[in-house]
């Protein structure tokens, strides 16, 4: 049975009354305290105080500060008057309807708040989508953005490498059009100086016969002179030489075993462009295996790492043989997360970089980094840390390394240690 506070003191202006409850001997931190604008209550074991309000107040604004054994209430009046006293004479049956009414206030109070909380809860919500979303459409804006700019920039590249290699191939030949008119130009002194010396030995000729025949007359001396035919007619002599694919001269070569190396090379190249239709629109020079890696990492370094792929995929159509196609496509997975692909390509690669060398050390180790941070990203971490060993047999002193391994290997322990 609780014990009624009744040692309690109040005073009250016309705009607000206060209350000042004691409560001794117990703690006031586990104090209860109700408040409706009729009913007021403060429940603390043993202590119950209570009290049916006079007037109605102003619930929400009111205050309790509790300290030093003692609530104290400040209670503001919804209206401005003096109050004959503070609690309402009622009976039990009146006391009873007015605590079950002001819990029903209590709670349809507390209702109305959850349900304004909730609301407020999804406005930011959605204000909080709002952003998101418009975030997300900057992000892919400003990717699409890069992307065409990227795309434009290749284009142009590509473009000023075509203009530079046709003026290299226009220069080439004005070279040879000069060279062929400076080899004319000499035939013709040839020529020139062949005709002059013919001209001076028919000269000497026809000398020699006029002194040594005196004895006739001048009338046959002329007849013998007209009758001499006149010096041949200038002329131009075309020398055209057999086009070989072989440096060697004709009668050096060996014809049947040449004919038969040209006929497999034109039906491999014929085999080659018609798989490839995409070889199509490519110059002779851009079908070189070497020129698409060379301009793949062009890509990569600029983070177009797509058109990077796309480079090395028709580089390796191409040429299926070089490992360092596949190496380099696969750190452009890497970069783009397509995570087992990498795998694919860094075992492709150390599978064409046998057998195991000097030369092919740097790149098998940049094959098992590859495929081993793949194999962690994957939260495979046990294949992941073999590859990683086997870089550290090829490389045992670098550091950076050993560093990743032994991160490798604490992760490892710890979800050893966890199952």
């Amino acid at each position: 049975m609780p014990l009624q506070v009744s040692d309690y003191s109040w005073q009250q202006t016309e705009a607000a009354v206060f209350i000042s409850v004691p409560l001794r001997g117990v703690s006031i931190r586990d104090a209860d305290v109700f408040c409706t604008e009729s009913y007021l209550k403060v429940n603390s074991p043993p202590f119950l105080f209570e009290v049916f309000l006079y007037a109605p107040i102003d619930d929400e604004n009111s205050k309790a500060k509790i300290g030093n054994d003692t609530v104290v209430f400040t209670l503001y009046k919804k209206e401005a008057a003096m109050w004959e006293t503070l609690s309402l004479s009622v009976d039990k049956e009146m006391m009873q309807r007015i605590r079950e009414k002001s819990i029903l206030q209590a709670q349809e109070r507390a209702k109305e708040a959850m349900e304004a909380k909730a609301v407020a809860r999804r406005e930011d919500q959605k204000y909080a989508l709002n952003i998101m979303m418009k975030i997300e459409e900057e992000k892919r804006k400003k990717i699409e953005d890069m992307k065409e700019y990227e795309r434009r920039k290749a284009t142009k590249e590509l473009e000023a490498w075509k203009e530079h290699q046709s003026k290299a191939e226009e220069q080439k030949r004005i070279q040879r059009e000069e060279e062929l008119r400076q080899q004319e130009k000499q035939m013709e002194e040839e020529r020139e100086k062949v005709k002059h010396k013919s001209l001076t030995r028919n000269s000497t000729s026809r000398n020699l016969t006029i002194k040594g025949r005196n004895s006739e007359n001048m009338f046959f001396e002329k007849l013998k002179e007209d009758s001499i035919p006149a010096p041949r007619s200038v002329g131009s002599i075309k020398i055209n030489f057999t086009p070989r694919v072989f440096p060697t001269a004709l009668r050096e070569s060996q014809v049947a075993e040449e004919e038969e190396w040209l006929h497999k090379q034109a039906e491999a190249r014929r085999a080659m462009n018609a798989d490839i239709p995409e070889l199509s629109d490519l110059k002779e020079e851009e079908k070189n295996p070497e020129w698409l890696k060379d301009k793949g990492n062009k890509l990569f370094a600029t983070e177009n790492y797509l058109a990077a792929i796309n480079a090395y995929n028709l580089a390796i159509r191409l040429n299926n043989k070089i490992p360092l196609l596949y190496l380099n496509r696969a750190a452009c997975h890497l970069k783009l997360k397509n995570l087992h692909k990498a795998i694919e390509d860094s075992s492709k690669a150390l599978e064409l970089l046998t057998p195991p060398v000097a030369d092919n050390a740097n790149a098998r180790m940049k094959a098992h980094i590859r495929r081993g941070t793949a194999f962690c990203q994957l939260e495979l971490y046990i294949e992941g840390l073999q590859d990683y060993e086997a870089a550290l047999k090829i490389d045992p002193s670098n550091k950076i390394v050993q560093n990743d391994a032994e991160k490798i290997r604490t992760i490892i322990q710890g979800t050893e240690l966890k199952s």
